[in-house]
């Protein structure tokens, strides 16, 4: 059975990452959450108090930053780790949505992640959610997914997630911070969230996960039988 690379991209708050977790869960596939670690490169110089406009502190910092993802047998999920240390919590908190876009348009950061990015699915049988998967990390991936939603939607789920792990906050806060997002994402001059011209768009407004996932799920199984039948042909 060929392996491919699924590509999944898009706004935040859509159901990319819990999307395409249920999709490498169906595949036995390996699942890469990128904005994790670019949540985890933001937390480190928040603490470290590194200079955005400093090439040489970014420089520095990112040669002492190491992420890697670990399974927790307890809940089954992955979890983040930011040299060795459990940050799954911490990252996910408003703060850091509040800087990972700024953080994440810095060139050098991108550069840095994007190679470990391409290191972890160089083998492929990975499936692959952040924002320039299909156009810069992996521009050919077998299957290119491009996911969106209504903001305000968008802002009303992320407020149900946050109310979950215990965070109240007001849904109009959320709603700019998603905006701000929106418009450093698709506006840095250095791989801006777009979507690949040869990527499924899917609007998620008024879907549920489960659709989300068995519709990924199906265009996968796609795509493995495209793989087989040219390997087939080819031998």
């Amino acid at each position: 059975m060929p392996k491919i690379i699924i590509a999944v991209d898009g706004y935040s708050s859509c159901g990319k990452s819990t999307t395409a977790k249920g999709v490498a869960a169906y595949l036995g596939y390996a699942y890469i959450d990128t904005g994790a670690m670019y949540r985890a490169v933001t937390l480190y110089f928040m603490t470290q108090h590194v200079s955005l406009t400093n090439p040489k502190e970014v420089a520095k910092a990112l040669e002492n930053i190491k992420i890697d993802f670990r399974r927790n047998p307890e809940t089954g999920r992955n979890e983040t780790y930011l040299n060795g240390l459990n940050v799954e919590d911490e990252i996910r908190k408003l703060y850091i949505a509040n800087w990972v876009s700024e953080v994440s348009a810095v060139s050098e950061v991108r550069r840095a992640m994007v190679a470990q990015q391409q290191r972890m699915g160089k083998a492929r049988g990975v499936v692959m959610d952040g924002r320039d998967i299909g156009t810069v990390v992996f521009p050919d991936a077998e299957l290119k997914v491009f996911m969106t939603a209504e903001p305000e939607i968008r802002a009303e789920r992320r407020q149900i997630e946050l109310l979950a792990k215990g965070e109240m906050l007001d849904l109009d806060d959320i709603l700019q911070n998603i905006k701000k997002r929106d418009h450093i994402d698709t506006t840095r001059s250095d791989s801006p969230l777009r979507q690949a011209s040869d990527a499924v768009s899917v609007d998620t407004s008024f879907m549920t996960l489960d659709e989300q996932i068995d519709l990924v799920t199906q265009l996968a199984d796609e795509r493995i039988s495209r793989s087989m039948r040219k390997r087939t042909n080819a031998s």
